[in-house]
């Protein structure tokens, strides 16, 4: 099992930047990924930003350039920079734990995000 809670979210003006971060408990020796989804109203949940065990990035083309992933090992957190923020960033997003052996995702219990214009 690996519990996930995030901090970091809330209201910022478009050209802004928020922070958020993701600290994980229990397995954590398990996980080979960790990443951020967002889902907006009506829309379906989608991959952000995501970092490997070894380090490797990939990040969704809308944020490329403006959001940065990182990841602490020694204090189990990831984090995700979101700078130069546009309304269309609104959402709820989640932070994620993949375990690929196991085929199981654990999910945080989300953070809102709002840009206003």
């Amino acid at each position: 099992q690996v519990q996930l809670v995030e901090s970091g979210g809330g209201l910022v003006q478009a050209g802004g930047s928020l922070r958020l971060s993701c600290a994980a408990s229990g397995s954590i020796s398990t996980i080979n990924r960790m990443g951020w989804y967002r889902q907006a109203p009506g829309k379906q949940r989608e991959l952000v930003a995501a970092i490997t065990s070894d380090g490797s990035t990939n990040y969704a083309d809308s944020v490329k350039e403006r959001f940065t992933i990182s990841r602490d090992n020694a204090q189990n957190t990831v984090k995700l920079q979101m700078n130069s923020l546009k309304p269309e960033d609104t959402a709820v997003y989640y932070c994620n734990a993949a375990l690929w052996v196991l085929r199981v995702n654990f999910w945080g219990q989300g953070t809102q995000v709002t840009v206003s214009s």
